[in-house]
């Protein structure tokens, strides 16, 4: 029996490990499917306060990971399958393990979409991003594709203007998701290109790095290749908050519905981070909301002592 368990290890995660370890609380994280959540995936963080040099991504997780273990937070490998938070205690199934907790933290986070091509995994930090106002930075005077039809999709072309030389915005159809005003601004810009109705077919990396990009155009059939340096997947996120379906509430695409700060509908049950934000998705965002649930959570704690 713990007393507060928490889902995912990313930076929301992590930040309320520290607060309920300093608490002393003695919690439980449960890593996930995706131990360390997208900073992992990143290379180097240059907008995480306090490094005026950049930090790389695994390192700012493991220095957090530290920090919780330091102050007594436990640590188990495995991803959470099912969660009973009908009555407390809550009971939490990770893996061949049943744990159950007085409180429960949902930092479970989101996963960017991504376009499933082969290598594309192993391209991220190598010219493949999901994240433009990570990594734009990265692509000074560089040329660039975006890929998406949607509203981030054309915000990241604009934003990536401002660095890059060239910016090709890719979309496999004609029309765009996009609101009209974000089509428009996009279009305005001078270093932004469409490329329509183009499927982004592969990735070219010879030397293991994002050299260009292979484009099919869907009604001509024809081939094009482009040279790029930069890939940029814009095609949305999806939150991990499948097992919490008619447990806690959440929005039509999945997001979880945070009240006052980190606080549901359950009492005890508290939620931080990107499973609950799709607008600012940002490591420090996310670590303050950790750092919210946390006290939410000691608070209800001590209000509900036995």
């Amino acid at each position: 029996m713990y007393n507060v368990i928490i889902i995912g290890s990313g930076c929301a995660g992590l930040t309320a490990a520290i607060y309920a370890g300093r608490a002393n609380l003695k919690p439980l994280v449960l890593d996930g499917h995706e131990p360390g959540g997208q900073l992992s995936l990143t290379t180097h963080v240059e907008n995480f306060p306090g490094f005026p040099d950049g930090i790389m991504g695994p390192e700012l997780i493991e220095n957090m990971r530290k920090q919780a273990q330091k102050f007594g937070a436990e640590f188990k490998a495995g991803a959470v399958t099912e969660v009973d938070v009908s009555k407390r205690p809550f009971k939490v199934v990770a893996g061949k393990d049943t744990y159950e907790a007085q409180a429960l933290i949902v930092a479970a986070g989101a996963s960017a979409r991504l376009l499933g091509l082969k290598g594309e995994k192993e391209l991220i930090g190598r010219g493949l991003s999901t994240c433009a106002t990570c990594d734009g930075y990265f692509f000074r005077g560089k040329p660039i594709a975006v890929v998406g039809g949607g509203d981030s999709a054309m915000e990241e072309a604009n934003f990536l203007s401002r660095y890059a030389s060239k910016v090709y915005l890719v979309h496999r159809r004609n029309e765009f998701r996009a609101s009209k005003i974000m089509i428009d601004r996009a279009k305005a810009n001078e270093k932004v290109e469409f490329l329509t109705p183009f499927a982004l077919e592969s990735i070219l990396s010879p030397n293991g790095h994002v050299e260009g990009a292979q484009l099919r155009n869907l009604q001509t059939k024809e081939t094009r290749q482009i040279v790029v340096d930069g890939v940029f997947v814009a095609i949305g996120h999806d939150p991990n908050s499948m097992i919490f379906k008619g447990k806690l509430e959440m929005d039509s695409n999945g997001y979880l519905l945070a009240k006052h700060g980190s606080l549901t509908a359950v009492p005890g049950v508290f939620i931080a981070g990107d499973v609950q934000d799709h607008r600012y998705r940002q490591a420090v965002t996310a670590a303050g909301s950790g750092c919210m649930a946390a006290i939410d959570a000691e608070k209800f704690l001590e209000e509900h002592k036995h």
